[in-house]
């Protein structure tokens, strides 16, 4: 009696519940096509379990297994009422509303996934259902609601595959993330503009923070961006996204590149060794790789970590990566690499000098911005090339005493001046002392004895500098030997001493101390006087007064002092004086020694002509006083050259011009 009380009660709960089944699948069919046949099964299913009568079912089964079914089949039949309205809202342009557009995405990515996972559990709830009934051979079950039971089933397993269906090309969620994609690549054309970097020239080493106010992009642009690459790559299309980004921003960075001329970084290294003025290319080379450091590639990699920060370092790092090379910056460390190639002189010390300023002062930027597995390349070139830059301004700075050794054999120059050498040379170390290279040296130097392992002490610099000095010093002192005439020997050590002099005041005048400035002072008076008595001493003696000297020995003398006079000054027009002060002085001297006796003589002259009844005969007096002074006033003057204004302080760049010899030397005397 119990038994048949239970499998009533079942009975009844299993019509009532193919009742609520039916309305259930009345809703799912005006939701899809595919739902009605789904409704028309279950309609079948529900016809099918009508006529059960057993007996010995256990009805707690039965009840716990259909109502599982019928809760699973509920949240199917919601959910794909979502996904409908979902493909409806998604059909539309993106551009209109895109965070809602993007928001909508996110909703059908998440309503397909809960499709999915709800009929997985109905379908196995219905088949554990279907095996329990099926396996009970005391319920009578006609074959026919067997089989529309089991088609159920199989509609229930393919409404599992929508997810995998929406992702196909032309699935729903396919065809949205298409829209998206397109939408991504109008929104970074819209906005793709080259920076104008001519026009930040000035704002180079601007460090506020509005430097670079102007150049970012809006928010909501990089906010649109941001959300529709976390879309894209929660959908496993993060790959396609970044190619766009990359070739759009390259492109960008490119064009912006364009808006500076940057031809002198195809200099090969044989056409440096030729070309004048690469000092300026260096230049030019130190405030363009700023400007594309600080301003275009900080812009970038900003704008890199916005659009891709919730999807992780890797991915912005990536593209980041790719825009810095696409945009040329292996370019200017290329030309550094030639720079460093070119064969050792002085002035590419200098040169590699400027170039550690500038990479030492991105030092910080390039660790900021130049980091990790995806720039690797772009590290592994800068150092290479900071390598290249401390060894070489090492290898030259060493090499200086013994360069300066190297001229030794050459010959003085043959007007007693100051040689080119000696005026490079100290030009040279003050520029070293300099706070432009000084710094800069002593940081290098630092560098290169932590390579080895050693100490660098700071008066290293000093003692190289002072050591170059000293080859210079000796250089003087075997020239001055090469002379035949032993006044321009002394006329040369004269102009020499001065130029040392002249460095008071100069930094290498203060690193050589006060005793050595004096020193040189007491050499130029001391062969200064050598000189005067020696060249010019005797020409006064020619002209001895004397009362019982006649009209005729009065003209022989004055020949003679014009002849002696003719001669030293024949010999001499072409010694030069560089220094104003020392060549006036010099002249006054002689003014002061040979005018006064000459104006003297010249007077006895004319009175002994006149008592005599004779008339002056101009052609033995060839120079009346006045222009014997300006005679010599016009002694020792430079070579001053057509359009030459270049003043002693650009004295390197004016040997560099007429230098045909750098190699491992200095230029020529």
């Amino acid at each position: 009696m119990e038994n048949k009380e239970n499998i009533e009660a079942a009975r009844k709960f299993l019509t009532s519940s193919l009742q609520t089944s039916k309305a259930i699948s009345s809703a799912l069919d005006e939701s899809s096509s595919r739902l009605e046949l789904l409704n028309r099964r279950f309609l079948s299913m529900q016809a099918s379990l009508k006529p059960i009568s057993v007996q010995n079912l256990p009805f707690s089964d039965v009840e716990h297994g259909i109502d599982s079914v019928l809760c699973s089949v509920s949240a199917v039949h919601k959910v794909i009422e979502c996904v409908t309205q979902l493909k409806h809202c998604l059909s539309a342009d993106p551009s209109s509303d895109l965070f809602t557009y993007v928001s909508n995405t996110k909703k059908l990515e998440e309503a397909l996934k809960l499709l999915t996972d709800n009929c997985n559990l109905a379908s196995g709830w219905l088949k554990s259902v279907f095996e329990f009934l099926q396996n009970k051979t005391t319920i009578s079950i006609n074959d026919s609601y067997l089989l529309n039971f089991n088609r159920s089933l199989r509609i229930l397993q393919e409404l599992q595959t929508t997810e995998n269906g929406a992702h196909f090309d032309g699935g729903s969620l396919s065809t949205a993330l298409d829209k998206l994609e397109i939408a991504f690549h109008k929104l970074l054309m819209a906005n793709s503009m080259p920076l104008p970097l001519v026009s930040l020239t000035s704002h180079i080493d601007q460090q506020s923070n509005d430097a670079n106010q102007g150049l970012e992009f809006p928010i909501s642009f990089k906010k649109k961006l941001q959300v529709i690459a976390e879309r894209l790559n929660a959908n496993n299309r993060l790959d396609k996204c970044q190619a766009m980004y990359v070739e759009v921003q390259g492109t960008n960075a490119r064009r912006s590149l364009k808006t500076l001329d940057l031809s002198y970084l195809e200099t090969s290294t044989a056409e440096f060794e030729v070309v004048r003025g690469m000092d300026s290319c260096i230049d030019k080379w130190g405030n363009d790789l700023k400007l594309v450091v600080k301003k275009l590639l900080e812009v970038e990699y900003k704008l890199c970590t916005t659009v891709f920060e919730k999807i992780g370092s890797k991915a912005w790092m990536s593209c980041f990566a790719k825009i810095a090379i696409e945009s040329g910056i292996l370019t200017f460390i290329k030309f550094g690499k030639i720079v460093t190639d070119r064969k050792n002189d002085p002035f590419k010390l200098l040169n590699l000098l400027s170039m550690f300023k500038v990479l030492n002062d991105l030092r910080l930027k390039f660790n900021q911005l130049f980091r990790g597995e995806a720039c690797e390349e772009i590290r592994t070139v800068t150092k290479d090339l900071i390598t290249r830059v401390v060894n070489g301004v090492s290898e030259v700075f060493w090499q200086l005493p013994e360069q300066v050794k190297l001229q030794r054999p050459t010959c003085p120059p043959a007007d007693g001046s100051v040689p080119k050498l000696v005026s490079f040379v100290t030009d040279y170390c003050e520029k070293l002392l300099s706070d432009e290279y000084k710094p800069h040296l002593n940081k290098v130097l630092e560098i290169y004895f932590s390579w080895k392992n050693e100490v660098y002490e700071e008066g290293i610099v000093l003692n190289q500098i002072y050591s170059i000095i000293k080859e210079v010093a000796v250089n003087l002192d075997d020239w001055s030997k090469v002379y035949e005439d032993i006044n321009l020997s002394c006329f040369f050590m004269m102009n020499n001493h001065c130029h040392f002099y002249n460095l008071r005041g100069t930094l290498v005048g203060n690193m050589m101390g006060d005793s050595w400035l004096s020193a040189h002072e007491q050499y130029k008076e001391y062969y200064a006087a050598l000189y005067l008595r020696n060249s010019w001493g005797n020409l006064q003696n020619i002209l001895v007064i004397s009362s019982s000297v006649s009209c005729q020995d009065l003209v022989k003398r004055i020949s003679a002092f014009s002849l002696a006079f003719d001669e030293r000054y024949k010999k001499q027009c072409n010694w030069i004086i560089s220094d104003e002060v020392l060549r006036k002085n010099v002249c006054k001297h002689l003014v002061e020694g040979v005018i006064p006796i000459y104006k003297v003589y010249l007077k006895n002259y004319i009175l002994s002509v006149e008592s005599d009844d004779v008339m002056v005969d101009n052609k033995n007096v060839k120079y009346t006083v006045q222009s014997l002074e300006n005679r010599i006033w016009s002694l020792f003057q430079p070579k001053v050259k057509k359009n030459d204004n270049i003043k002693h302080k650009d004295l390197i760049s004016q040997i560099k011009q007429v230098s045909h010899k750098f190699g491992l030397t200095f230029t020529t005397l």
